[in-house]
């Protein structure tokens, strides 16, 4: 293991690079987690990968205690959310105030909303062992599998998996690759395919990853505006894997993930819209997205252009808030941003 402090070029603008000081390494370079998770471990694909935004993952929950001299002051800046500050979970629709904004679909093409799942007392995937992930495909498929009514439907294991069956997976924009260079570095990709798979409902609503850079990836989607609909069938998903499945949670940072950008919430409530008027004047549309907490990105998802004036837009805060504000975020900025088109 390289035991030297990591020496990073002047245009590094990650935030391992403004918070890992000499200091903070030299107090953090021994200590280890009780699942062998180091610090080397922790930063070695922001050292690799120096154009990352963040370039830190934990390897298991004890990581964000053990290693907390590094994630604290990251949580603290990403989020807004001191190391006092309390997480509070609020997964029931009936607080949720969304009519659908879009009836006559004129604007709003899809609604996703996903959330990202670890398993209690298990290494998070920059971590696990082999044998420890093929046990959490066992018990989540398995919990998948018993899924009834309008969330039943198929899991597909990626390993063995046939031409025909990835072919399909592939047209429904439902297949996971192999995690890009931010991911390899951070250890995700180990074992390649193994362990990993997808599950989705008949309707091809409801999504399930197993083992991509979270142990599980809920995400609930349909065509058209209507979000209370499809954060309903979310959080009753997550209710039915919760009833086989115990969650990594803690009182502080919420659901643990192995980015520390995820915790809290760990949720990414999104629609894709067409705003070609707004487009032209990203000053205006910048200023409702950022009155409301919202991002926008091109429609293949981070770093991507938009297409015929279509973007993806989602919520930008998921720690120190609920999930219901997360939705509510977007919801009131989406409504926002169609008055504003129809008045150009």
């Amino acid at each position: 293991m390289n035991q030297e402090f990591p020496t990073f070029p002047k245009e590094c603008k990650s935030m391992l690079c403004k918070h890992l000081t000499k200091e903070v390494f030299t107090s953090l370079k021994d200590k280890k987690t009780s699942s062998g998770f180091t610090l080397q471990d922790a930063i070695n694909s922001g050292v690799e990968n120096i154009d990352s935004g963040i370039g830190v993952y934990a390897g298991d929950e004890e990581s964000y205690d053990t290693f907390a001299a590094l994630f604290d002051p990251i949580i603290e800046e990403y989020h807004s959310f001191s190391v006092d500050d309390k997480h509070k979970s609020n997964l029931n629709p009936n607080d949720l105030k969304a009519p659908n904004p879009d009836p006559e679909g004129k604007y709003i093409v899809s609604t996703r909303i996903r959330v990202g799942r670890n398993i209690d007392n298990l290494p998070l995937g920059p971590a696990i062992t082999k044998e420890q992930r093929n046990e959490v495909e066992k018990q989540v498929s398995s919990a998948l599998k018993s899924m009834s009514g309008t969330l039943s439907g198929v899991y597909y294991p990626i390993n063995g998996m046939s031409e025909e069956v990835s072919a399909k997976l592939i047209e429904d924009h439902f297949l996971f690759k192999a995690g890009d260079r931010y991911l390899e570095a951070a250890g995700l990709n180990r074992d390649w395919p193994e362990g990993r798979g997808i599950f989705h409902n008949d309707e091809k609503t409801f999504l399930v990853w197993i083992n991509e850079e979270d142990q599980l990836r809920i995400i609930s989607m349909q065509m058209g505006g209507d979000i209370k609909e499809v954060f309903t069938r979310l959080t009753s998903a997550i209710s039915e894997i919760e009833k086989s499945v115990k969650f990594s949670y803690n009182s502080h940072i919420g659901y643990i993930t192995s980015c520390p950008t995820n915790l809290g919430t760990a949720m990414r409530a999104s629609v894709h819209i067409k705003l070609p008027k707004l487009a032209e004047d990203m000053d205006t549309f910048k200023a409702i997205t950022d009155k409301h907490h919202l991002q926008i990105r091109g429609i293949h998802g981070e770093h991507s252009e938009s297409e015929g004036g279509i973007y993806d837009i989602s919520n930008k805060r998921r720690l120190g808030v609920t999930e219901v504000e997360c939705v509510q975020d977007m919801y009131d900025g989406v409504v926002a941003l169609i008055a504003k088109e129809k008045s150009l």
